[in-house]
């Protein structure tokens, strides 16, 4: 099976088989360490927004916001009974005063501490799965009769515009990757019609000598397959280490979303594919191009 796409050791010795000798290996190089970049920022993205969506899809906070304290505090009460009733609610958990002032403290300065500002009533609700729609409404249903001032909110759609734009970043890494990778196969087409031309005496001589296209094809294919490979082994390892550099500096934030989007074993061995994909793609464009040289020249 190998031998039907590359020659034999005496076969080769009719093409020079070149090593880092032109342009063709540092092409590869830098198209792959773009390429893979983008890949792995695709990924990052798409799991910092799926762990985030996961963790908020299931939270819900309830408020009731009212300028009568009786009224709220009646309400307050009246609303955590329809909330632990209901099966879909895991936990409740009333967000203390103290706490809801210390929050809004970089707001309202020294205001946030006066006892005569009215606060909301604030309590965060655990589901045990998705907060869905028609689990929302059923609880607006509920909450309506009981507490007429509350209003439940679920967590994710706070971020609604966040995971937006993730996805826009995610489609936009998509595109590069594609982008990239049509300049790599454009970039070994122009290498192997070079390197055709450069060589037509040499193939004429085959040719005379009763050699097939397919045998011509393989002496090229090879030649790309180790300029390829050499470029990709390089890409990659740049890649890989600009990586690890990154997350090394991102461990290193105490941010949620940072570390939500760290690279999982899976998205390693995806990454892996990508420098044997353009290889193999390598080989293909090489042949494919060669093979139609070779028809047009006959």
């Amino acid at each position: 099976m190998i031998g039907a796409f590359f020659p034999s050791r005496q076969d080769r010795r009719l093409i020079p088989q070149a090593r880092l000798t032109g342009p063709m290996p540092w092409v590869i190089t830098v198209m792959m360490f773009l390429t893979i970049l983008a890949a792995a920022a695709g990924l990052a993205l798409g799991a910092a927004s799926d762990k985030v969506n996961a963790d908020l899809a299931g939270r819900a906070t309830v408020q009731i916001v009212t300028a009568d304290a009786d009224a709220r505090r009646q309400q307050s009460d009246a609303a955590e009974l329809v909330l632990r009733a209901d099966p879909a609610v895991t936990a409740i958990t009333p967000v203390a005063d103290a706490e809801l002032r210390d929050l809004l403290a970089p707001w309202l300065g020294s205001g946030a501490a006066n006892r005569d500002i009215p606060l909301p009533v604030l309590i965060d609700v655990d589901f045990r799965g998705r907060a869905d729609t028609a689990t929302l409404a059923r609880l607006r249903g509920a909450l309506a009769q009981t507490a007429p001032d509350a209003r439940i909110d679920p967590h994710g759609q706070w971020l609604r515009p966040v995971f937006d734009l993730l996805a826009m970043l995610r489609w936009l890494a998509l595109a590069l990757v594609v982008m990239l990778l049509l300049a790599s196969t454009a970039a070994v087409v122009l290498s192997a019609r070079s390197s055709f031309e450069s060589h037509a005496d040499t193939i004429d001589v085959l040719h005379l000598l009763g050699s097939t296209n397919q045998q011509i094809a393989r002496l090229f294919q090879r030649r790309i397959a180790l300029d390829a490979a050499m470029g990709a082994a390089m890409g990659t390892l740049a890649a890989v280490a600009v990586l690890l550099l990154l997350g090394r500096a991102a461990a290193q934030l105490d941010s949620g979303l940072v570390a939500a989007g760290t690279l999982a074993w899976q998205d390693w061995a995806l990454l892996a594919l990508v420098p044997i994909g353009g290889i193999a793609l390598a080989v293909l464009t090489a042949r494919v191009t060669v093979l139609r040289a070779l028809r047009n020249k006959l």
